[in-house]
């Protein structure tokens, strides 16, 4: 068993776009859940209308930076239609609201009637080079032996997590502001907050609408990498991956969805290539699993790993129970 291999592997996938992409969904989601104790299941329709706005302003003759601020704006305005008219409701009705509106959000990019604006089931392709004439990295490979990286990826990868260092220091710092605390109030105890004089809807709107701008980053990053926006990449499981990460690092805390996007990514590729290089040589289960049975495998694996988690240490690797404490409304 090639054991180098395995862990370059997983050291690849843990540094890679798709776990600096997930960090920042989880560090959006995290925002709300973590520090306001708002049930939002549909961070993906964030990162789905950022992603999408982008692109369609790119495609349709815009510059590079007017798309970004498409898909900012677009986030605001997806955060201020759900949060207005749910927010002062129980919390459960923003989790059926979010997650539906997510769903019809990416059924609305491949129907027929939008094919001029989002190319339909197809998607729309090729539209970041803006974003790649920008790389300042002389062409080659970085890193270390295997371990390497192409000048294209390298920028990529660095534009990601320079994203989600600026984010974690921006939540940080607003965790312990005066703001932060209105929003940990709110979460221990609404009414209380309320009380206090508080106006508990807006800061939970702001809330909601700051955690959903940070997803439509990450939505963005994961186009500008693909060179693709498709409707059926985001699917419901994009916002439970999104969850799972923060909770395994620890909600409430401003390193908790960088550690657990790191910790989720490294784990789930060294499962992977453990198992495709042990049945590939034969060395177990070779004659009851086929390595084509191996996606499932591993996120079930993945799955039992999270079950032990929550029941041995709710709190992540980095939280605190009292954090993830949800306050009967």
């Amino acid at each position: 068993m090639d054991w180098s291999q395995i862990f370059i592997d997983a050291t690849r996938s843990a540094v890679g776009v798709p776990a600096a992409a997930f960090a920042l969904a989880a560090i959006g989601l995290n925002v709300h859940y973590g520090y306001t104790g708002l049930l939002n299941f549909g961070q993906v329709g964030f990162m789905l209308v950022g992603a999408y706005g982008a692109a369609i302003t790119v495609d349709q003759g815009g510059s590079l930076w007017l798309g970004v601020l498409v898909g900012v704006l677009a986030a605001v305005m997806l955060g201020l239609l759900l949060g207005l008219p749910t927010l002062r409701l129980r919390a459960d009705y923003l989790a059926i609201v979010t997650i539906a509106t997510a769903e019809i959000l990416r059924l609305t990019a491949r129907a027929r009637s939008v094919e001029p604006l989002t190319n339909g089931v197809f998607g729309i392709q090729r539209f970041a080079g803006d974003f790649y004439d920008l790389n300042p990295i002389n062409q080659g490979l970085y890193g270390w032996g295997r371990l390497s990286f192409s000048n294209r990826q390298l920028w990529v990868i660095l534009v990601g997590w320079g994203l989600v260092a600026l984010m974690s220091l921006l939540v940080a710092g607003l965790a312990r502001s005066p703001w932060g605390r209105v929003l940990k109030a709110i979460r221990e105890d609404e009414d209380a907050a309320r009380a206090l004089g508080k106006d508990v809807v807006s800061f939970k709107l702001q809330s909601l609408v700051l955690g959903g701008v940070i997803g439509s980053f990450a939505g963005m990053l994961l186009a500008f990498d693909q060179q693709s926006v498709n409707p059926d990449a985001y699917t419901a499981n994009v916002t439970f991956f999104a969850f799972l990460i923060m909770i395994l690092g620890g909600a409430g805390t401003s390193l908790g969805p960088v550690v657990g996007a790191i910790t989720f990514w490294f784990t789930l590729s060294f499962v992977d290539s453990f198992l495709r290089d042990g049945i590939a040589n034969e060395l177990f289960f070779s004659r009851w699993i086929d390595t084509t049975d191996l996606g499932a495998i591993r996120f079930a694996l993945v799955g039992l790993a999270l079950m032990l988690l929550m029941a041995f240490r709710p709190q992540g690797m980095l939280g605190d129970r009292d954090e993830v404490r949800l306050v009967d409304r």
